[in-house]
Protein backbone atom coordinates (compact mmCIF):
# COMPACT_ATOMS: atom_id res chain seq x y z
CA UNK A 1 0.00 0.00 0.00
CA UNK A 2 1.22 3.62 -1.26
CA UNK A 3 1.67 6.42 1.51
CA UNK A 4 0.98 9.34 -0.57
CA UNK A 5 2.69 12.77 1.25
CA UNK A 6 2.54 16.67 -0.70
CA UNK A 7 4.97 19.13 -0.64
CA UNK A 8 4.01 21.84 2.16
CA UNK A 9 3.67 24.75 -0.92
CA UNK A 10 2.11 25.05 -3.58
CA UNK A 11 2.45 28.42 -5.30
CA UNK A 12 5.61 30.60 -3.13
CA UNK A 13 7.83 29.80 -0.08
CA UNK A 14 7.48 31.68 2.86
CA UNK A 15 11.00 32.12 3.35
CA UNK A 16 13.77 32.46 0.26
CA UNK A 17 15.27 28.94 1.66
CA UNK A 18 13.19 26.32 3.57
CA UNK A 19 14.32 23.29 5.13
CA UNK A 20 11.37 20.62 5.82
CA UNK A 21 12.04 17.02 7.07
CA UNK A 22 9.45 14.03 6.60
CA UNK A 23 9.74 10.98 8.13
CA UNK A 24 8.75 9.03 5.30
CA UNK A 25 7.24 5.72 5.54
CA UNK A 26 7.22 2.47 3.69
CA UNK A 27 6.15 2.69 0.23
CA UNK A 28 5.72 6.30 0.12
CA UNK A 29 5.49 8.47 -2.59
CA UNK A 30 5.85 12.50 -3.54
CA UNK A 31 3.44 12.07 -6.84
CA UNK A 32 4.74 14.41 -9.74
CA UNK A 33 4.90 17.91 -9.33
CA UNK A 34 6.80 20.50 -10.48
CA UNK A 35 7.44 24.59 -8.47
CA UNK A 36 9.09 27.59 -9.24
CA UNK A 37 11.59 26.68 -7.14
CA UNK A 38 14.74 24.72 -6.73
CA UNK A 39 14.96 21.77 -3.85
CA UNK A 40 17.61 19.69 -3.17
CA UNK A 41 16.63 16.33 -1.50
CA UNK A 42 18.76 14.65 1.20
CA UNK A 43 18.32 10.79 2.98
CA UNK A 44 19.58 10.61 6.29
CA UNK A 45 19.31 7.25 6.00
CA UNK A 46 18.45 4.53 3.72
CA UNK A 47 17.96 5.32 -0.13
CA UNK A 48 15.98 8.12 -1.53
CA UNK A 49 14.55 7.74 -5.46
CA UNK A 50 13.68 10.44 -7.60
CA UNK A 51 12.36 10.33 -11.10
CA UNK A 52 13.19 13.59 -13.20
CA UNK A 53 10.70 12.96 -16.33
CA UNK A 54 11.91 9.95 -17.41
CA UNK A 55 15.35 9.85 -15.73
CA UNK A 56 15.79 8.31 -12.00
CA UNK A 57 17.91 9.37 -10.14
CA UNK A 58 18.84 7.07 -6.98
CA UNK A 59 21.37 7.86 -3.79
CA UNK A 60 22.64 6.64 -0.47
CA UNK A 61 22.74 9.17 2.20
CA UNK A 62 26.69 10.49 0.76
CA UNK A 63 24.70 11.96 -2.13
CA UNK A 64 21.81 14.89 -2.48
CA UNK A 65 19.88 15.31 -5.53
CA UNK A 66 19.33 18.96 -6.80
CA UNK A 67 16.00 19.62 -8.79
CA UNK A 68 16.25 23.04 -11.00
CA UNK A 69 13.00 25.09 -10.16
CA UNK A 70 10.11 24.07 -12.99
CA UNK A 71 11.30 20.31 -13.19
CA UNK A 72 8.48 17.69 -13.44
CA UNK A 73 9.78 15.17 -10.49
CA UNK A 74 8.37 12.80 -8.09
CA UNK A 75 9.65 11.21 -4.88
CA UNK A 76 9.85 7.67 -3.29
CA UNK A 77 11.27 4.72 -1.38
CA UNK A 78 10.04 1.31 -0.75
CA UNK A 79 11.52 1.36 3.17
CA UNK A 80 11.46 3.99 5.80
CA UNK A 81 13.92 7.15 5.18
CA UNK A 82 14.13 10.13 7.09
CA UNK A 83 14.03 12.58 4.27
CA UNK A 84 15.43 16.80 4.40
CA UNK A 85 14.33 19.03 0.92
CA UNK A 86 15.85 22.50 1.20
CA UNK A 87 13.66 24.48 -0.97
CA UNK A 88 15.43 27.20 -2.46
CA UNK A 89 13.67 30.88 -4.21
CA UNK A 90 14.93 31.07 -8.01
CA UNK A 91 16.53 33.81 -7.30
CA UNK A 92 19.14 31.83 -5.54
CA UNK A 93 19.43 29.14 -7.75
CA UNK A 94 22.00 31.33 -10.26
CA UNK A 95 24.34 29.56 -9.01
CA UNK A 96 23.20 26.06 -8.80
CA UNK A 97 23.11 23.47 -11.89
CA UNK A 98 20.56 24.16 -14.42
CA UNK A 99 20.34 20.36 -14.71
CA UNK A 100 18.99 17.38 -12.34
CA UNK A 101 22.14 15.57 -10.82
CA UNK A 102 23.30 13.90 -7.52
CA UNK A 103 25.83 16.19 -5.59
CA UNK A 104 28.20 15.00 -2.96
CA UNK A 105 27.48 15.93 0.30
CA UNK A 106 30.65 16.39 2.98
CA UNK A 107 30.30 15.73 6.28
CA UNK A 108 30.55 19.18 6.81
CA UNK A 109 27.00 19.83 4.88
CA UNK A 110 25.57 16.90 6.64
CA UNK A 111 26.45 18.36 10.21
CA UNK A 112 24.71 21.46 9.07
CA UNK A 113 21.26 19.39 7.80
CA UNK A 114 21.67 17.55 11.13
CA UNK A 115 21.77 20.79 12.99
CA UNK A 116 19.11 22.94 11.67
CA UNK A 117 16.66 20.12 11.59
CA UNK A 118 17.06 19.59 15.42
CA UNK A 119 17.01 23.53 15.85
CA UNK A 120 14.77 25.32 17.81
CA UNK A 121 14.86 28.37 16.52
CA UNK A 122 12.13 30.01 14.21
CA UNK A 123 12.28 29.44 10.50
CA UNK A 124 11.75 32.98 9.78
CA UNK A 125 14.44 33.80 12.12
CA UNK A 126 17.72 35.13 10.42
CA UNK A 127 20.20 33.39 12.51
CA UNK A 128 18.43 30.19 11.25
CA UNK A 129 18.70 31.80 7.63
CA UNK A 130 22.21 32.17 7.79
CA UNK A 131 22.84 28.50 8.71
CA UNK A 132 20.95 27.59 6.03
CA UNK A 133 22.68 30.12 3.89
CA UNK A 134 26.12 28.13 4.54
CA UNK A 135 24.62 25.14 3.34
CA UNK A 136 23.87 26.81 -0.06
CA UNK A 137 27.19 28.15 -0.39
CA UNK A 138 28.84 24.59 0.40
CA UNK A 139 25.99 23.29 -2.07
CA UNK A 140 27.23 25.34 -5.08
CA UNK A 141 30.92 23.98 -4.77
CA UNK A 142 29.68 20.51 -3.62
CA UNK A 143 31.36 17.94 -6.71
CA UNK A 144 28.75 16.59 -9.00
CA UNK A 145 28.14 13.02 -9.53
CA UNK A 146 25.31 12.65 -12.11
CA UNK A 147 23.22 9.62 -10.86
CA UNK A 148 25.05 7.32 -8.47
CA UNK A 149 23.00 4.23 -10.58
CA UNK A 150 22.29 5.54 -13.86
CA UNK A 151 19.86 3.57 -16.34
CA UNK A 152 19.88 2.84 -19.97
CA UNK A 153 17.43 3.40 -22.29
CA UNK A 154 19.65 1.03 -24.50
CA UNK A 155 17.16 -2.17 -25.08
CA UNK A 156 20.70 -4.72 -24.92
CA UNK A 157 22.29 -2.84 -21.88
CA UNK A 158 18.79 -2.86 -19.98
CA UNK A 159 18.66 -6.19 -20.13
CA UNK A 160 21.88 -6.59 -18.83
CA UNK A 161 21.76 -4.46 -15.90
CA UNK A 162 18.12 -5.83 -14.82
CA UNK A 163 19.40 -9.25 -15.30
CA UNK A 164 22.41 -8.29 -12.31
CA UNK A 165 19.63 -6.28 -10.17
CA UNK A 166 17.68 -9.97 -10.16
CA UNK A 167 21.24 -11.56 -9.56
CA UNK A 168 23.30 -9.80 -7.91
CA UNK A 169 25.67 -12.51 -6.89
CA UNK A 170 26.71 -13.20 -10.02
CA UNK A 171 30.40 -12.70 -10.30
CA UNK A 172 31.08 -12.99 -14.28
CA UNK A 173 33.31 -11.25 -16.34
CA UNK A 174 31.84 -8.55 -18.79
CA UNK A 175 33.47 -10.58 -21.31
CA UNK A 176 30.84 -13.60 -20.20
CA UNK A 177 27.62 -11.18 -19.88
CA UNK A 178 28.16 -9.51 -23.18
CA UNK A 179 28.15 -13.24 -24.63
CA UNK A 180 25.40 -14.06 -23.03
CA UNK A 181 23.68 -10.98 -24.51
CA UNK A 182 25.24 -11.88 -27.92
CA UNK A 183 27.22 -8.61 -28.21
CA UNK A 184 30.79 -8.16 -27.95
CA UNK A 185 32.66 -7.20 -24.89
CA UNK A 186 33.98 -4.12 -26.48
CA UNK A 187 30.05 -2.59 -27.50
CA UNK A 188 29.02 -3.85 -24.08
CA UNK A 189 31.69 -1.62 -22.68
CA UNK A 190 31.10 1.16 -25.27
CA UNK A 191 27.09 1.53 -24.22
CA UNK A 192 27.66 1.63 -20.75
CA UNK A 193 30.22 4.38 -21.84
CA UNK A 194 27.98 5.89 -23.21
CA UNK A 195 24.88 5.19 -21.43
CA UNK A 196 25.94 5.16 -17.98
CA UNK A 197 28.94 6.85 -17.73
CA UNK A 198 31.21 4.31 -16.18
CA UNK A 199 32.20 0.67 -16.53
CA UNK A 200 29.79 -2.00 -16.13
CA UNK A 201 32.08 -3.36 -13.02
CA UNK A 202 31.76 -0.01 -11.38
CA UNK A 203 28.02 0.03 -11.71
CA UNK A 204 27.19 -3.37 -10.43
CA UNK A 205 29.33 -1.98 -7.40
CA UNK A 206 26.93 0.62 -6.85
CA UNK A 207 23.85 -1.69 -7.44
CA UNK A 208 24.89 -4.07 -4.36
CA UNK A 209 25.50 -1.20 -2.21
CA UNK A 210 22.32 0.27 -3.08
CA UNK A 211 20.50 -3.08 -2.34
CA UNK A 212 23.06 -3.97 0.52
CA UNK A 213 21.56 -0.77 2.72
CA UNK A 214 18.42 -1.89 2.43
CA UNK A 215 19.45 -5.20 3.39
CA UNK A 216 21.38 -3.85 6.59
CA UNK A 217 18.66 -1.18 7.72
CA UNK A 218 16.46 -4.53 7.64
CA UNK A 219 19.09 -6.37 10.51
CA UNK A 220 21.53 -8.94 7.82
CA UNK A 221 24.81 -8.69 9.58
CA UNK A 222 27.36 -8.03 7.34
CA UNK A 223 28.93 -11.27 6.40
CA UNK A 224 25.59 -12.18 5.45
CA UNK A 225 25.01 -9.50 2.75
CA UNK A 226 28.52 -10.03 1.96
CA UNK A 227 27.84 -13.83 0.80
CA UNK A 228 24.73 -13.06 -1.03
CA UNK A 229 26.35 -10.66 -3.22
CA UNK A 230 29.08 -13.36 -4.29
CA UNK A 231 31.79 -12.06 -2.10
CA UNK A 232 34.32 -14.50 -0.40
CA UNK A 233 34.91 -12.56 2.62
CA UNK A 234 33.45 -9.54 4.43
CA UNK A 235 36.22 -7.43 4.16
CA UNK A 236 36.53 -7.95 0.39
CA UNK A 237 32.86 -6.06 0.46
CA UNK A 238 33.24 -4.01 3.20
CA UNK A 239 36.32 -2.22 1.45
CA UNK A 240 34.05 -1.84 -2.23
CA UNK A 241 31.17 -0.46 0.28
CA UNK A 242 33.27 2.47 1.95
CA UNK A 243 35.00 3.41 -1.00
CA UNK A 244 32.09 3.98 -3.04
CA UNK A 245 29.80 5.35 0.08
CA UNK A 246 32.81 6.99 2.37
CA UNK A 247 31.49 4.90 5.55
CA UNK A 248 31.48 1.47 6.40
CA UNK A 249 27.84 -0.99 6.31
CA UNK A 250 27.55 -1.25 9.87
CA UNK A 251 27.35 2.61 10.05
CA UNK A 252 23.78 1.80 8.16
CA UNK A 253 22.65 -0.39 11.11
CA UNK A 254 19.11 0.81 13.05
CA UNK A 255 20.53 0.48 16.47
Amino acid sequence: MKHTLYAPFNDSLPVPLFLRTTLMPNDAIFPEHTHPWGEFVYSHNGVVQVMVKEKRYLVPPQYGIWIPPYKHHLGLNRREVLQSSLYVTNELCCKLPSESLALLVSPFMRSILEHARESTQEYTSQRYLRLLTVFLDELTEAPRAGTFLPASDDPVLQNVLNYLEKHPSDNRSVNELAQEARITERTLARKCRQDLGMPLTEWRNRMRVVNAIAMIEEGKNVETVASEFGYSSASAFIAMFKRLTGATPASYRGD
